[in-house]
């Protein structure tokens, strides 16, 4: 049997087991045998490899494939939010071009929010694990999901875990995990199929329209993927509010203006 001395830093101790989690501020030995990649490892305790930033063993930055040794020692650390440590990093992926998402089948409640920021977000209540990793791959999105075991699938590269149960809460960690402030566009996807909603005129839409929309409202938008109409009804303030509280849950200060839609 050989030992290795292991701490996780901040959140990442969120995913350690109870006994390992916040009782040594200092790390835990641990035993192993045989020939073990620090991924393997660090997944067997509870953390996916998505949620890893940096891993140094005995100081020295290393990628997952390193081959633990007796008498290491290894830190493994969350994403780095004031410290710059691009230069030494081993472990995490190029950064993706855009910020798009794949949600599992529990978190449908985060899709329709994400949705309404404006934020590519693919969802289906069908949706098989091995579908949200193949898709999560292949089309290059974040996983969200609740389930660590689904992000520790080797074919997953980018994923979060989420930490919230609420999904209000939910959707205000990953704002503020992604730093989405700048990059929110709310209202610009439809919320049933996640397609991008364009402006229309009213007589074009006006047949499937009840009567009393077309009296009081002039202008529509929709999604030309499911055909979907939205206009900005009654429910704008409460939205255009839910969405302001959000925004400034996630980044105290910062606030926008939107063009909230009612829909059929």
């Amino acid at each position: 049997m050989a030992n290795v001395h292991l701490r996780f830093y901040a959140e990442l101790q969120d995913c350690l087991p109870a006994t390992r989690n916040g009782h040594r501020p200092g790390g835990f030995d641990h035993t192993f045998s045989g020939q073990v990649s620090v991924k393997d490892m660090v997944e067997s305790l509870g953390v996916p490899h998505t949620e890893v930033d940096l891993i140094l063993a005995n100081g020295d930055s290393v990628d997952f494939s390193y081959r633990v040794r007796d008498g290491d020692r290894i830190s493994v650390y969350p994403r780095f939010e004031s410290i710059d440590v691009e230069p030494i990093l081993r472990v995490r992926p190029r950064p993706l071009p855009e910020f798009r998402f794949v949600l599992d089948v529990h978190l449908g409640k985060l899709a329709s929010f994400l949705r309404l920021l404006g934020l590519d977000s693919l969802y289906r209540s069908d949706f098989a694990d091995e579908s949200l990793a193949r898709l999560s791959s292949a089309e290059r999105r974040i996983l969200l999901t609740r389930d660590r075991g689904l992000l520790k699938r080797s074919q997953v590269i980018y994923g979060y875990w989420i930490r919230e149960t609420n999904p209000r809460l939910q959707l205000i960690e990953v704002v503020r995990r992604f730093g989405l402030w700048d990059k929110l566009e709310p209202f610009g996807r439809c919320l049933r199929c996640n397609g991008e909603i364009e402006s229309i005129p009213g007589d074009e839409v006006a047949s499937r329209l009840l009567p009393r929309t077309r009296e009081h409202y002039r202008d529509f938008r929709w999604c030309p993927k499911c055909e979907r109409v939205y206009w900005k009804g009654s429910h704008h303030d409460r939205m255009q509010g839910f969405l302001e509280e959000v925004v400034a849950s996630a980044q105290p200060g910062r606030s926008f203006r939107g063009n909230s839609p009612d829909g059929q």
